[in-house]
């Protein structure tokens, strides 16, 4: 790859970036050929790059294709025209830098093969990292789900101990219920005795004086 750069030509740039379109990606040889036959000012001096370009790198023309052709602004002139009533009307006359890259056709032949091994190995890495991140998110995902079945087994052994608090309070309580109404009901047989015992204890007072009535009665 080689190149020519020519600065300062009294050449406006916007008509000549209209030839340098049309020659990029062109033969060498074919745009210099091209360039003869055309009107405007500006092909002669992009021509002359196109071959100072060629001659820079060592090549023939015929084996060299034109990869860029650039065009840049370069400093403008400024003049002034006298007009009517003393007034003056300005003159830009403006300057251009062209430069032009020039390169073998095997060269430009190579590099997409370059590219396109790049491509690939950036393809296979944006593969690989798919793959990972899908990876990582599975793994994201599993641990989330053992996360949430943890929390629910922890939830169920809460519930279970609670459940057992409660059935052991129950049974504590109704314990305590049938403790209660045992000692109840005895204390009522209790009071039952007692109160058939003095009831019998009364009779057999009453009885006892008749008793020593009748038997003082047979005595006589």
């Amino acid at each position: 790859m080689s190149k020519a750069v020519i600065k300062y030509l009294r050449l406006s740039p916007t008509k000549a970036r209209l030839i340098a379109r049309q020659i990029q990606g062109m033969n060498a040889e074919l745009a210099m050929a091209s360039l003869k036959f055309m009107p405007n000012k500006g092909a002669k001096f992009i021509a002359n790059a196109i071959s100072s370009a060629v001659a820079n790198g060592g090549f023939e023309a015929n084996e060299v294709e034109v990869v860029s052709c650039r065009v840049d602004a370069g400093a403008v002139l400024k003049r002034f025209q006298p007009r009517a009533r003393g007034s003056a009307s300005r003159i830009r006359k403006p300057s251009s830098h062209i430069l032009v890259v020039v390169e073998k056709t095997e060269e430009k032949a190579k590099k997409p093969t370059q590219n396109s091994s790049k491509a690939t190995n950036e393809a296979k890495n944006s593969s690989s990292k798919a793959k990972n991140s899908s990876q990582n998110s599975t793994k994201v995902s599993e641990n989330s789900s053992k996360a949430v079945n943890s929390k629910e087994n922890s939830n169920k052994a809460v519930n279970s101990s609670e459940k057992k608090a409660e059935n052991s309070t129950k049974n504590v309580n109704s314990s305590e219920a049938e403790n209660s109404s045992k000692a109840v009901s005895e204390d009522k047989k209790a009071e039952n005795l007692s109160s058939e015992n003095s009831k019998t204890a009364k009779g057999e007072a009453k009885k006892a004086p008749a008793r020593a009535k009748k038997s003082e009665t047979k005595e006589d």
